[in-house]
């Protein structure tokens, strides 16, 4: 499934590939009502892929219609959850005997390295739906010690019909992490995808209903998110949000919800997160593996992106040099190309404002260390800043692309005032050879995932989700995203 193949083989499955470029509702693919369509473009080159429906208010209603008859009726979540696990696991299994199609996919759509989608971001996907079709029927309710004049049940029943609206840095990985426990809990949904990447939650609805999972109950209405999100964030048959994306929107789903049925929101959002390094590591050559992977992967592009390297003055000018002989093995280019790990930027609109703050570094003199350009088309260098105060755009501001930026410190509390100056905090890396500092840097940095000695968000079994601006209301992944689909519902029998 991971195996990866030539340059020519995956040209040779991108030349053949067939775009799903309806909305995907009550198991049927169907144009917009409007009719309209918008165009999903390949980034790296800029040539066309497909016109896809650009739904609208009228289509969310026609989904969540058909969503909420398919909860109304059980055909899904009254099935026995070893029968909803099976449905899943035929799912996850449909994915696999199709993963060199949903890597080329991923990547002709969003830029991202076929490389990264056919080791990462595909086989995680799979997994992820594993992980929650394995739980469903090994989770247990409860009692309460209620006494002998009663029994009490503590039990979860699924939220009922929710709408997941996806960002565009991971759209089949952030699809999996939304639907995994949703389905699993046994939901109906509406997936709103970003709009520059629609096509492989297309592909996966297709999928998912060829397995077996009920018509109505996973529904996909592409469109841009005044006109396709918004809607879902207002409907009063919508029971919940889950949404991945820039803090700001996530902002207006919360007024969304206040302005209507008050349905439970889940937002995972920004990050400015810090790689921290102290002078006592033992392998500073590994440290530099792991910044340069939280800096750089999939192109910055990461919401858990290391970007800010906070490192002891001591060691500060070997661990750039390691980090520069590191980015050798970065190659930039086409995506669709196995040997290159850095991709195009998602859209033109994205990379301007990346440049930005590429002009802005020129403008101010500051220090690049590597880097510090663009290629033809959208592609950006992996840069590497140096001298950069914690008054700079590039310390505050979520730059979302390939763009280090480095401060160094003297002392470990100034090392955990620089981590915690942000408004985020949703993951930190913490690199030490003292279990000393290990404790004090995981326990004193503001946020939701801190690694020791590596960069990563943990596995299918650890929640990811932040502290501050860049979280709110609940945590993707592990048995606390499945519970977050569920209500909790007391049930009292007087036994007196």
């Amino acid at each position: 499934m991971s195996e990866l193949l030539s340059k020519e083989e995956y040209a040779a499955i991108a030349a053949d590939m067939q775009y799903r470029t309806q909305a995907f509702i009550d198991g049927r693919f169907c144009a917009a009502q409007s009719g309209n369509t918008f165009v999903t473009s390949n980034p790296a080159t800029g040539a066309t892929l497909a016109e896809i429906a650009s739904c609208d208010s009228r289509d969310v209603d026609i989904a969540v219609a058909a969503a909420k008859a398919a909860f109304a009726d059980g055909r899904w979540h009254k099935q026995a959850p070893a029968a909803r696990k099976q449905v899943l696991l035929r799912f996850a299994q449909l994915l696999e005997d199709n993963a060199h199609e949903l890597a080329v996919l991923e990547s002709l759509d969003s830029g991202k390295p076929v490389s990264e989608c056919q080791t990462v971001d595909v086989p995680e996907t799979i997994n992820t739906l594993r992980w929650h079709a394995e739980l469903i029927d090994k989770v247990y309710d409860s009692t309460a010690p209620t006494g002998h004049g009663a029994v009490t049940l503590v039990v979860r029943e699924a939220i009922g019909v929710v709408g997941l609206v996806l960002p565009w840095n991971f759209p089949l990985l952030m699809l999996a992490w939304k639907i995994g426990p949703s389905l699993a809990a046994g939901c109906s949904i509406v997936v709103k995808p970003a709009k520059e990447t629609t096509l492989t939650a297309l592909r996966v609805a297709e999928l998912a209903h060829q397995a077996g999972v009920p018509a109505g109950v996973f529904n996909v209405t592409p469109g841009g998110g005044r006109e396709a999100g918004e809607p879902i964030g207002r409907h009063m048959d919508v029971a919940m949000v889950s949404f991945t994306g820039s803090t700001d929107t996530g902002r207006l789903f919360l007024k969304y919800a206040s302005e209507s049925n008050l349905k439970r929101v889940v937002l995972e959002l920004g990050g400015k997160n810090p790689a921290v390094v102290m002078n006592d590591c033992e392998d500073l050559e590994q440290v530099a593996e792991y910044v340069t992977a939280g800096a750089f992967w999939n192109m910055g592009e990461n919401c858990s992106a290391t970007s800010r390297l906070i490192v002891h003055e001591d060691v500060k000018d070997e661990l750039l040099s390691l980090i520069g002989k590191q980015l050798h093995n970065w190659q930039l280019g086409d995506p669709l190309d196995p040997q290159n790990r850095l991709g195009a930027m998602v859209s033109k609109a994205h990379f301007d404002k990346v440049r930005s703050y590429l002009d802005y570094v020129a403008e101010h003199n500051l220090q690049v260390v590597q880097g510090g350009a663009t290629q033809a088309g959208v592609f950006v260098q992996p840069t590497i800043v140096d001298g950069v105060g914690r008054d700079s755009p590039l310390f505050i501001e979520e730059i979302f692309g390939p763009v280090l930026s480095v401060t160094s410190f003297a002392s470990l509390d100034e090392a955990i005032e620089l981590a915690n100056d942000t408004v985020y905090g949703l993951a930190a890396s913490a690199y030490t050879g003292s279990l000393r500092n290990a404790l004090r840097l995981s326990r004193e940095i503001h946020a939701g995932v801190v690694t020791v000695n590596c960069f990563g968000e943990g596995d299918a079994s650890t929640p990811f989700g932040g502290y501050k601006q860049s979280g709110f209301g609940g945590r993707d992944k592990s048995i606390w995203a499945h519970d977050q689909y569920t209500e909790l519902k007391t049930i009292w029998i007087d036994a007196s």
